[in-house]
């Protein structure tokens, strides 16, 4: 396994998840609101522990969804990474990393998904070297789209689904250089 450090910002600090992360993580699962853009509904209990624990064991040379810690609390308030983008074939896309970013509604509108996003678009193209860092968001979260677009993914192209349609935004190599200025995570 290759020798990674996670990043770090001024509020929040990443590591991997641990059992005591479990009831949190449960409950944003089981809410609502937090659920309405990603999956559409409330994740029963035991769908959620299940979920858990493959973020336990998940990690492919530290490209993985990270447990996010509020620095000014010590509290898990969420799951944030870079992990490996999967092809129609479900095979890795070489090169290409996508992002996922997930907060406790308690801690929406604080600035801290840009945080962490930029600081993950950060790792994943400084210390992985990746080609590419992709994620999709579903059309009406708008809140979402908004810090996206902060941190310098670009929509790419929209998916028509059968029940919903989802915005598809990337940012390859050239577009972090010319952007990564306004990167200010450090790497510890």
């Amino acid at each position: 396994m290759k020798d990674y450090t996670l990043p770090e910002t001024e509020r929040l600090c990443f590591r991997p998840h641990i059992l005591a992360d479990l009831d949190a993580f449960c409950a944003m699962e089981a809410d609502p609101d937090f659920r309405k853009y990603v999956g559409g509904r409330p994740r029963p209990r035991e769908e959620a522990e299940a979920r858990f624990m493959k973020n336990l064991d998940h990690v492919s040379d530290g490209l993985s969804i990270w447990a996010t810690v509020y620095k000014p609390e010590n509290k898990y308030i969420g799951h944030c990474g870079v992990y490996p983008n999967f092809n129609a074939e479900g095979q890795p896309i070489p090169g290409e990393a996508a992002l996922g970013l997930y907060f406790d509604k308690a801690y929406w509108g604080r600035g801290l998904a840009t945080e962490a996003g930029r600081a993950f678009v950060q790792y994943g193209f400084k210390l992985f070297n990746l080609d590419k860092i992709v994620t999709t968001i579903r059309v009406g979260h708008d809140a979402s789209v908004r810090v996206i677009t902060k941190i310098g993914l670009q929509l790419v192209w929209t998916e028509h689904g059968q029940w919903c349609d989802f915005f598809h935004f990337a940012i390859d190599r050239d577009g972090f250089e010319q952007i990564s200025n306004v990167f200010n995570a450090s790497i510890l």
